[in-house]
């Protein structure tokens, strides 16, 4: 039985959140004896977006896929540079006009990946298409062309509807995991059909802070109600994921966990949170 091993990697965050992944990628690879590496970039410049000089680090250093979600926008550069890069991925439930695609489909020496991204609706802007029907169409379309191995990841608000996409697609892609809350759930597992889940990966972030935000910036505002800005935590960072090994004959999840490691450097040890 032919198996392919899958790490992913939740919303990074800000510079420190991408140094610590560029420089660990290699590393993990061999570990983790990794086939494949998906990473969620969407928050990468400054907390807000992915701009192309991003993207490009991070695909050198190992990911193959990076994918995104509703800050996909925030750098304006990104816009003319979706569609020259298929491996980075904007949710598939855009209209079909919008600059660059929301899956794809990658040549591994073990055999044939995919990878789509979606977005929820629940409390998420700007309001898309039904990601339920999009997915599952999607899902369908790559079965048909003979491609088993099909990865989500669904960049939604609410447990409820990370937890419904994943019964929705039970059987008929090998893993749903889903990001954006920048928390790690502990609720791994298989369904019936075949497809691992897991509600939210977490976030590459500065460990000392809400969100990868600054914590006394964002206790300021929940105290006063005021406006501020809250800028990038420091200090060191932990990296969220999960690693999924996939059937490449059956598309079925054989195993998912948790990965998650505190990452401290010489740089970070003394910073202030």
């Amino acid at each position: 039985m032919e198996s392919i091993r899958i790490l992913f990697l939740g919303d990074i965050v800000g510079e420190p959140g991408r140094k610590a992944v560029i420089e660990h990628l290699p590393l993990l690879r061999k570990e983790l004896a990794l086939d494949f590496i998906i990473v969620n970039g969407e928050n990468a410049a400054g907390g807000r977006g992915i701009t192309p000089r991003i993207a490009i680090d991070l695909l050198r250093a190992g990911a193959a896929v990076i994918t995104t979600g509703d800050h996909v926008w925030d750098q304006q550069e990104i816009v003319d540079y979706l569609p020259t890069e298929p491996r980075l991925l904007r949710p598939i439930n855009y209209p079909a006009e919008t600059p660059g695609q929301g899956s794809v489909v990658l040549e591994t020496p073990k055999g044939r990946v995919a990878v789509i991204q979606a977005q929820g609706r629940s409390f998420m802007q700007p309001p898309l298409e039904n990601p339920f029907l999009m997915v599952e169409a999607e899902a369908e379309r790559l079965r048909g062309e003979g491609v088993q191995a099909i990865f989500l990841d669904f960049h939604a608000e609410t447990t409820s509807e990370k937890i419904a996409m994943g019964w929705a697609l039970d059987g008929k892609v090998s893993a749903v995991v889903g990001t954006h809350t920048h928390v790690q759930t502990a609720d791994e597992r298989i369904l019936a059909g075949g497809t691992g889940c897991l509600t939210d990966a977490g976030m590459c972030g500065p460990e000392e802070s809400v969100l990868g935000r600054a914590p006394e910036s964002v206790v300021w505002r929940f105290r006063t109600g005021m406006p501020t800005r809250f800028p990038i935590a420091t200090g060191p960072v932990r990296l969220c994921g999960a690693v999924v090994d996939i059937d490449l004959a059956t598309g079925r999840c054989l195993e998912i966990s948790r990965f998650n490691r505190l990452i401290v450097t010489e740089e970070t040890a003394d910073a202030p949170a």
